[in-house]
């Protein structure tokens, strides 16, 4: 007796995941790969990506590391056309690259606002506009999630730059979503809280303290239950959603 091959639900599709060799972004490049999309990761740190990419392999997945800076333009349209002619087509983006410069701000120095903004938002607009340009040729529509933030919906103290960065992403989201839905192109956002990642890693337990009992549940939450949520995004599942801000962070904000 021949045993059928199961097939993923996201088999023949290609997946970007920038910021992807890490963090929120390793798990969500994991899960995409685990339901069968081909897997492009970004990220600057040349290494780490390499690293990333041989453990997906190890697991079955088609991956390709591209080593690229979001916030340029060349590294952005560099990326996606690596995507096309290793993999033919383009139909997931995630936008997971982020930073953070934080201070008071009349302390913050314009060059920690110029590069949150830079990589956080910037990138993101760098990288829709030449993965949906691909998109609508392919005619075939197409998945864009941006991981945003719970501070750019509540703002966060010391971070003025990152949560108007978020905040701006988030509008970008809702225009972009209106924009594209004629090619069936959806676009939507999933806002993290406390996630444990290595920026949260620095933060001292006097400060997480402080910080989990804000949180509902009482916990930091991990990658994989913001990676979750974007797999659901990625999927047939969602084919009626777009223009969403989707929280993932314990009741934090509600």
């Amino acid at each position: 007796m021949t045993l059928a091959v199961r097939k993923g639900p996201l088999d023949g599709r290609v997946a970007i995941v920038t910021g992807g060799s890490r963090g929120i972004g390793g798990a969500i490049a994991t899960l995409l790969a685990e339901d069968g999309a081909a897997v492009v990761v970004s990220g600057r740190d040349a290494d780490r990506l390499q690293r990333t990419a041989k453990e997906l392999e190890a697991q079955g997945g088609a991956v390709l590391g591209v080593v690229a800076d979001v916030a340029i333009r060349e590294d952005a349209e560099r990326l996606v056309d690596a995507a096309k002619q290793r993999f033919g087509r383009v139909d997931i983006l995630v936008n997971n690259a982020g930073v953070i410069r934080d201070g008071l701000l009349v302390r913050m120095k314009d060059e920690d606002w110029d590069h949150v903004m830079n990589v956080n938002l910037r990138g993101a607009f760098l990288l829709t506009r030449a993965a949906t340009k691909l998109m609508i040729r392919q005619k075939s529509g197409g998945r864009v999630i941006n991981i945003a933030s719970t501070a750019g919906a509540m703002g966060n103290a010391g971070q003025a730059n990152y949560s108007a960065a978020k905040a701006g992403l988030i509008g970008f989201t809702k225009a972009t979503a209106r924009e594209l839905a004629h090619w069936s192109i959806l676009v939507n956002a999933v806002a993290p809280g406390l996630i444990e990642t290595d920026m949260t890693a620095g933060i001292s337990p006097e400060a997480r303290a402080e910080l989990l009992a804000e949180v509902p549940l009482k916990r930091i939450g991990t990658p994989r239950d913001v990676a979750e949520v974007v797999r659901f995004l990625a999927g047939d599942g969602a084919a009626y959603i777009t223009g969403q801000v989707v929280h993932v962070n314990g009741g934090l904000y509600m």
